[in-house]
């Protein structure tokens, strides 16, 4: 609608017209809404120039009234509306916000920084609502924090979950097993992990800042260089190598830098450009059963596998599920996901690997890694699966894939526990056959 032009002989009649808006684009030549700033939520609509009523909020809407109601002609109109309106109170945070010491992105609505009380007048950063700021500051390193942000620089829960399944791939292993070798190969194990990890924040800081789920990582914060991160990531990965080397035997170390070089130089970048980072990702998860059966005799054996099967398959339903609730974040920090991309293949990728656990897990009595009791013992785990990641795929909904993703989150332990239990003992046979033999001969 354009401006109704009102004669020079009406510029001292004014009307407020009901609702108010109508009024104000009437006489817009008169009121300039875009030179009046109450709070910083103009919409885009008035910053290009058009004038909605959702690009007025009340506090604009009663200056503008007043302003008129105080005003006879339209030149004191003019000059009233030039004078800017109060200006709202600082939005402070709410009691229980979190209140932190440093942070370079300011992107909550309601984080405030501390000030130093010694350099400080009393005076405090406080955010105006939907506001972005970027706060440039001297980050110090808190000696006190080191071990809490090494910690996290690890993804201490990841790493510990890479080192129980080396321990599980340790213990299904057949042979002696030694408990020297097996702490070696797990704490050797932990460090090519936490280096790996190291490596993966460094390079992808720019986009852990942009999604909610990352932004909050010492990197992203400033809490930690990212020289700092790198040394840490050198040290681990040189020292765990060399460890698994010359403690454990070759073949242990070379598949632990061979997983760490797979995770950081191919699959950290392909999330970038490819959903086959999911099967690449997988892979990585895979690995860790093998460096345990590694370093328990030194050859990869088919029934090493077995294990690393379940590792890889069980990886689908369970970062697919949780995918499923980050695509916002995966999406605004553009990383090529299933479940962004392709998520009707996320949601049949879960169902399928879910019904792959079935077919790896009886598997294993056939490779005389277990008996056939796993094999039974295991089905409700599994098929209890595969009707949650079925139900994921028929609703497609925030409540079906977070019931798969805790579930997923029990059921590689207690799947892991049934499999130990039921190993079968190759020394335990040898002894039982030459008994047979014995006896028969007497």
């Amino acid at each position: 609608m354009p401006p109704i032009q009102i004669p020079s002989s009406k510029f001292n009649e004014l009307q407020l017209d009901e609702p108010p808006v109508l009024f104000i684009r009437k006489y817009e030549q008169f009121i300039d809404t875009k030179r009046l700033v109450v709070r910083d939520e103009l919409s885009d609509l008035e910053k290009n120039g058009t004038l909605t009523p959702s690009s007025l909020n009340s506090e604009k809407i009663q200056f503008i009234q007043s302003a008129v109601k105080t005003s006879h002609t339209f030149k004191q109109l003019t000059e009233a509306l030039k004078k800017q309106p109060r200006q709202p109170e600082a939005l402070h945070a709410p009691p229980t916000a979190v209140t932190t010491e440093k942070s370079v992105f300011v992107d909550s609505d309601f984080e405030v920084i501390k000030t130093d009380p010694a350099t400080s007048s009393g005076s405090r950063l406080s955010l105006a609502k939907f506001e972005t700021e970027l706060e440039w500051s001297s980050a110090k390193l808190d000696p006190s924090k080191l071990i809490s942000h090494y910690l996290m620089l690890s993804k201490s829960r990841l790493t510990l979950l890479v080192c129980l399944t080396a321990g599980a791939g340790y213990g299904m292993a057949p042979g002696d097993l030694n408990m020297v070798t097996a702490i070696l190969a797990t704490g050797g194990t932990a460090m090519a992990s936490a280096a790996a990890n190291s490596i993966n924040q460094i390079i992808e800081v720019p986009f852990d800042s942009q999604m909610n789920r990352t932004k909050n990582r010492v990197l992203v914060r400033g809490q930690v260089s990212s020289l700092h991160a790198a040394t840490f990531a050198a040290v681990l990965a040189g020292s765990s190598t060399a460890m698994l080397y010359t403690l454990v035997n070759p073949v242990t170390a070379a598949l632990s830098l061979f997983n760490l070089v797979l995770y950081t130089s191919v699959y950290t970048p392909m999330k970038r450009y490819s959903i086959l980072n999911t099967w690449v990702g997988s892979v990585v998860g895979a690995v860790p059963p093998l460096i345990g059966w590694t370093a328990a005799t030194g050859t990869l054996d088919p029934g090493a596998f077995i294990l690393a099967g379940v590792l890889f398959t069980w990886q689908f339903p369970h970062f697919n599920s949780l995918s499923w609730n980050l695509r916002p974040d995966y999406s605004r920090a553009g990383y090529r996901m299933m479940s962004v991309t392709h998520p009707d293949l996320c949601r049949r990728v879960a169902v399928r690997h879910s019904l792959g656990l079935i077919a790896v897990c009886t598997a294993a009595p056939l490779l005389e890694v277990t008996h056939w009791a796993f094999a039974l013992e295991s089905l409700p785990l599994n098929l209890y699966m595969v009707y949650l990641s079925w139900r994921f795929y028929r609703k497609a909904d925030s409540a079906s894939s977070r019931k798969l993703f805790r579930y997923t989150l029990i059921h590689l332990p207690l799947l892991m526990t049934l499999m130990i239990l039921g190993k079968k003992s190759k020394d335990k046979e040898k002894e039982g056959e030459s008994f047979a033999e014995d006896a028969s001969k007497q």
